[in-house]
C-alpha cells in the first residue's frame, strides 16, 4: 500500500509539470475516492450478520443500511473514510445489551453500498434518511471522517440526545493536509483541492463552516471525545482541541489502539455505553459524567 501511494504521489506531481491539467483532475478524483473497499472482519462477521438489511436511495445509488434491536433508543453509527458499518461490531454487541438499536450504513463507494466516490454533504444526507425511518437518535457515535460529518448535521437539523467522537479532525482542513502529506504532493496541487472543492460543492467557507469546532454554541448536547495517543492519521491534538472548543465537553485518551482498532476496544466500549446511559438534560448542553465513566482531560 505505501509503495502505492509513493508511485501514485511521483506520478501526480511529474504529470502536474508535464501536464498539468491531467494531474489536477487525477488528483481530485481520488481525494474523493475511497482506497478500496474494506471487507468484514473475521471477528466482524457474526455481528454483522445478525443485522437486518436494508437499502436508501441517494440519486440512484444504492446505500446499504444495519440494524439491530428491537428499535427502541436507536443509536447511529457514523463510520470513516475506506472503512464501513462493520467497524463497529464490538460496539453493537455492548450497545445491545444496553437496551439500544444500532443503526449504521455503508457510505457510497464503501462496503456494499453502490458508488465510487463520496464527500460530507452525501454523509449528511444518509443520515437524515435514516432519521426519517427511525426517529430522533438517542445517541451519534461517528469515526475519523463521520466525526465532521455528524457535528454539520447535528448544526444543521439533526437531532441526537448524546454525541460520541472518535479519532476525528478538528478541522476539515486536515483532509486536504493529510491527503497531500501521504501523496507528498505539490502545493499547485494541494491549493487546486481547496479551490476546486468550494467551487463544485459550493460553500465559500468550506475548510470552516465543515470543521468539528465551527460554530460549537450550536452543540447544546453531552459530548464525549475519544482518541488514542498512537493514531497516525488524526494527532492526539486534535481532540484537545475539539475538546477545548466544547467546554463541559468529557475527553476520554487511550493508548496503544492507534486509529482503527480504537473503535471496539473494550477500554472505549465500556465507557461509550456508560455515556449514553447517563441521563442527559433536555437539550441544555454538555454535562460532566457521573463517577465511573470517562474524566475529563486536559
Amino acid at each position: 500500500m505505501k509503495a502505492a501511494i509513493y508511485l501514485t504521489g511521483r506520478f501526480l506531481n511529474t504529470a502536474s509539470v508535464v501536464a498539468p491539467p491531467l494531474a489536477r483532475r487525477v488528483a481530485y478524483t481520488l481525494f474523493f475516492r475511497p482506497t478500496g473497499r474494506a471487507p468484514v472482519h473475521p471477528r466482524e462477521q457474526d455481528v454483522h450478520a445478525a443485522a437486518v438489511v436494508g437499502r436508501v436511495d441517494l440519486d440512484g445509488v444504492p446505500v446499504t443500511t444495519y440494524t439491530w434491536g428491537d428499535g427502541d433508543r436507536p443509536v447511529l453509527l457514523v463510520h470513516g473514510w475506506s472503512s464501513r458499518g462493520s467497524r463497529f461490531a464490538g460496539m453493537v454487541a455492548d450497545l445491545l445489551d444496553r437496551g439500544y438499536s444500532p443503526v449504521t450504513f455503508d457510505a457510497p463507494g464503501h462496503g456494499d453500498s453502490g458508488g465510487s466516490s463520496t464527500n460530507l454533504l452525501q454523509y449528511e444526507r444518509i443520515m437524515r434518511l435514516l432519521q426519517e425511518q427511525h426517529g430522533d437518535f438517542a445517541a451519534i457515535v461517528a469515526h475519523s471522517f463521520g466525526v465532521p460529518c455528524a457535528f454539520h448535521a447535528l448544526r444543521t437539523g439533526l437531532r441526537a440526545g448524546h454525541l460520541v467522537a472518535i479519532g476525528g479532525p478538528a478541522e476539515f482542513e486536515h483532509l486536504i493536509t493529510e491527503f497531500t502529506r501521504q501523496l507528498r504532493l505539490r502545493p499547485a496541487l494541494a491549493e487546486h483541492l481547496r479551490e476546486r472543492s468550494v467551487r463544485d460543492i459550493g460553500v465559500t467557507d468550506l475548510w470552516q463552516r465543515f470543521s468539528s469546532t465551527f460554530e460549537p454554541e450550536a452543540l447544546t448536547i453531552p459530548l464525549l471525545i475519544v482518541h488514542d495517543t498512537e493514531d497516525d492519521v488524526v494527532g492526539v491534538d486534535h481532540a484537545r482541541r475539539i475538546h477545548a472548543a466544547y467546554p463541559g465537553s468529557q475527553l476520554l485518551i487511550t493508548s496503544g489502539l492507534g486509529h482503527r482498532r480504537v473503535l471496539g476496544d473494550p477500554r472505549i466500549v465500556g465507557p461509550v455505553g456508560a455515556f449514553l446511559d447517563a441521563q442527559a438534560p433536555t437539550l441544555a448542553g454538555p454535562r460532566n459524567i457521573p463517577d465511573g465513566g470517562p474524566q475529563s482531560a486536559r
